[in-house]
C-alpha cells in the first residue's frame, strides 16, 4: 500500500520553468506548495561550477544533463501503418532531467509568436481561403488574444532576464529591432548582446538584399541585472558553453538563476527530488483530482500526495503521458478524429546553408546560445500562402554558438569521415565555417498525435507514450521555399564553397540526428472541449482543480523557439488562478 503524505494546497509535477513560476506565484499567495521532481537536485553552485561544467565529452556528447532513455522514453513511428519502436538512443530531441529541467540546458533564444499565430486558422481562412489548408490539417486559434497575453510576456522577459532590441513598442516601429514583431509595451530588460563576426556578415548581406536584420533576442545577460525576485545575473563572457550545459557564470536565463533560489527561501514551499509522478488521482465521481501518486526513488515505494490543486509543470511529452495514464480526458483517435488528449502533436522543421571561407577565421570558441542576427522577413505574417502553396513561416539566424570540436565540426562535402584525409580537412577548415539557419513552423495534422503504446511499458509497468509523426508535404514545401530565398543571400557573401541542408520531397522523419527539443501539442488549449483538453486558462475541461502548463498546450507549433510562449502562458495562468480561481474554486469561463 502506498505511503500517504500530509495534504498540501498545491502540488506541482515537475520543477523547471513553469514549476518555478507557479511555485513562487502561489507561494506568494500564502499557499502550502510542493514541487515533485523526478530527477536530481542541482544548483549553479556546486553543480554548474567552472571548470567542471565545460566538459564537452560528459555533457555535449554523452548528454550528462539529459534524461536517459533507459529511465524514461517514448516509442516513435511515422504512420499508423508502422509499428512504433522505443527511442533508445538520444538524437532528434533531448529531454532534460533534474531541478530546472530543460531550462538549464537550453540555448536561450526567446521569442513571442507573430500576431497572426494566436488566431492562425481564422487568419488563414480570412486572408487566403480555407482551400490553402490541406484536408488533414487541424490547426486552430488560441482562445486568448495577444493583447491579453502581452503583459505576461513582458513579465516573463523581465523575470528571466532577456536581452534584445525592440522593433515595435506600442505600435511604433523602432530602427534596429524586428519591425515584424507584435507590438510590445516596453523595451527588452537588457540591451542586445554583441554579435560575433559571422552574425555581422549575415546582417550586412541581409540588409543589402533588402531584408530587415535585428539582434537575436535571448536569455543571455548583456550586463549585470536584477529581477523582481531580487535574483541577479552577471554579464556573459561568450564562453561558448550554453546549449547542453548549465551556466557557471549566472549569465544564462534559467529557473535557478531567475526564480528557484528565491523560492527556496519561502517556508511554505517545499520540493522533493527523485520523486517520479506516476499518475494523477481522481475523485470517485471523476470531476476533480485528489492529488498524485509518485514513486520515491530513495525509498523504493509509491507515495500518495493529496492536494487541493494539481498543476502539471513537466516537459510537454511527460504532461501528455500523465494525462493519458491517469485517464483524464478522452484519448484522441485519428481514425474517427474524435477525442482530444494526444491530438495536434507538432515538432519543428529546420534547414540552412553552411558557408566555408578559406581566408577568414571565425574564432568559433567565442559564442553564446542566442548569438547573432536574425531576419523575420519570411515569417508567417509575411508570406502569401495561396501563392506559395503552403501554410507556415520561418525566421533565419546566423550566429555561432560554440566551437566544441567533438560535435561542432563542419567540413565541406566530400571530406573523408576518418583517417588522414579527415585530419587534413580539420586542419584546413576548423574555424573557417559559418551557418545561416531557417527555423520553421509546423502545422498540426489529423495523423500526427500522441497515445499510449499497446506493446511497450516503462519501468513502472505503465504503457509508454507513443508518438506518430512524419514530415508533411506542407512543411517540405515551406523549407524548400526558404532554401530558394536563402541561396542568393548565402552566395552574395562570396564563400569559398557552400552546402545546403534542407529537407527534400519524400524526406522521412529520422530520430538519429539532433534537430530540436521543441515538442508541442497533445493537451491543447481552446474554446471547445471537443477540440481541446484545456480552456483558455490552461484549466482541464474535465477536472476544474487540474491545470496543465507547457508547450503541450500549443494548438500547432510556431516558427519560434517555444520558451517565451511557455513562460508567458504560465504567468497568464498563474494570474487567473490567483485572481479568479482561488477565491472561488470552480471551472473558469
Amino acid at each position: 500500500m502506498a505511503r500517504t503524505e500530509k495534504k498540501k494546497d498545491v502540488v506541482l509535477v515537475g520543477f523547471g520553468w513553469t514549476g518555478a513560476i507557479m511555485g513562487i506565484e502561489l507561494a506568494n499567495e500564502g499557499l502550502e506548495v510542493l514541487a515533485l521532481e523526478r530527477g536530481h537536485d542541482q544548483a549553479t553552485v556546486p553543480d554548474f561550477q567552472y571548470p567542471n561544467m565545460i566538459d564537452e565529452l560528459k555533457y555535449g556528447i554523452r548528454y550528462g544533463m539529459m534524461e536517459k532513455p533507459a529511465n524514461t522514453t517514448v516509442t516513435i513511428r511515422r504512420s499508423l501503418d508502422e509499428e512504433a519502436l522505443p527511442y533508445r538512443s538520444l538524437g532528434t530531441f533531448l529531454l532534460g532531467t533534474g531541478v530546472g529541467g530543460a531550462g538549464t540546458h537550453w540555448n536561450g533564444l526567446n521569442w513571442r509568436p507573430m500576431q497572426s499565430e494566436y488566431r492562425l486558422k481564422s487568419y488563414v481562412t480570412e486572408k487566403f481561403g480555407a482551400g490553402v489548408m490541406t484536408e488533414d490539417m487541424t490547426i486552430q486559434d488560441y482562445p486568448m488574444t495577444y493583447e491579453e497575453l502581452e503583459p505576461h510576456f513582458d513579465r516573463f522577459e523581465k523575470v528571466a532576464g532577456i536581452s534584445g532590441t525592440a522593433g515595435n513598442i506600442n505600435g511604433k516601429i523602432v530602427e534596429g529591432g524586428n519591425p515584424f514583431e507584435a507590438p510590445r509595451s516596453d523595451e527588452y530588460p537588457m540591451p542586445a548582446m554583441p554579435s560575433t563576426w559571422d552574425g555581422v556578415k549575415f546582417r550586412d548581406a541581409a540588409k543589402a538584399a533588402g531584408y530587415h536584420p535585428f539582434p537575436s533576442p535571448g536569455g543571455i545577460a548583456s550586463k549585470d541585472y536584477k529581477n523582481e525576485y531580487n535574483m541577479q545575473m552577471g554579464p556573459c563572457n561568450h564562453c561558448g558553453f550554453c546549449e547542453r550545459y548549465g551556466c557557471y557564470n549566472y549569465s544564462k536565463s534559467s529557473p535557478q538563476t531567475a526564480i528557484i533560489d528565491a523560492l527556496k527561501r519561502k517556508k511554505n514551499f517545499e520540493y522533493r527530488v527523485n520523486s517520479e509522478v506516476l499518475r494523477v488521482e481522481k475523485s470517485t465521481d471523476g470531476k476533480t483530482v485528489t492529488g498524485v501518486t509518485y514513486f520515491d526513488h530513495k525509498t523504493g515505494e509509491e507515495v500518495f500526495q493529496p492536494a487541493d490543486l494539481v498543476i502539471l509543470t513537466a516537459f510537454a511529452l511527460n504532461n501528455v503521458h500523465l494525462m493519458l495514464v491517469s485517464g483524464i480526458g478522452q484519448p484522441y483517435d485519428p481514425n474517427t478524429n474524435e477525442g482530444v488528449v494526444g491530438r495536434n502533436y507538432a515538432y519543428q522543421i529546420t534547414g540552412g546553408y553552411t558557408l566555408f571561407f578559406k581566408d577568414e577565421n571565425f574564432n568559433p570558441f567565442i559564442g553564446t546560445g542566442a548569438n547573432g542576427f536574425c531576419i523575420d522577413d519570411f515569417g508567417i505574417d509575411n508570406i502569401d500562402f495561396a501563392k506559395e502553396g503552403f501554410v507556415g513561416g520561418a525566421y533565419w539566424r546566423a550566429g555561432q554558438t560554440n566551437g566544441q570540436p567533438g560535435h561542432t565540426m563542419p567540413l565541406p562535402a566530400g571530406t573523408p569521415s576518418w583517417g588522414a584525409g579527415w585530419k587534413k580537412g580539420i586542419g584546413e577548415w576548423y574555424g573557417h565555417a559559418m551557418n545561416i539557419g531557417a527555423h520553421g513552423s509546423v502545422m498540426s495534422y489529423r495523423g500526427h498525435y500522441l497515445d499510449l503504446d499497446p506493446t511497450y511499458k516503462d519501468r513502472h509497468g505503465r504503457p509508454m507514450l507513443r508518438m506518430t509523426y512524419n514530415w508533411h508535404p506542407n512543411e517540405i514545401r515551406q523549407t524548400q521555399f526558404m532554401k530558394q530565398k536563402m541561396e542568393p543571400v548565402a552566395k552574395s557573401m562570396n564563400p569559398t564553397t557552400l552546402q545546403e541542408g534542407f529537407k527534400k520531397e519524400g524526406a522521412m522523419f529520422d530520430v538519429r540526428p539532433y534537430q530540436t527539443t521543441h515538442n508541442t501539442g497533445g493537451t491543447v488549449t481552446g474554446d471547445d472541449p471537443k477540440t481541446s483538453v484545456l480552456n483558455r486558462y490552461l484549466q482541464s475541461w474535465d477536472c476544474h482543480n487540474l491545470f496543465v502548463m507547457g508547450a503541450n498546450t500549443f494548438p500547432q507549433n510556431t516558427q519560434y523557439n517555444p520558451t517565451g510562449m511557455v513562460g508567458g502562458l504560465a504567468y497568464w495562468a498563474a494570474h487567473h488562478i490567483r485572481k479568479d480561481y482561488l477565491p472561488n474554486p470552480r471551472a473558469l469561463v
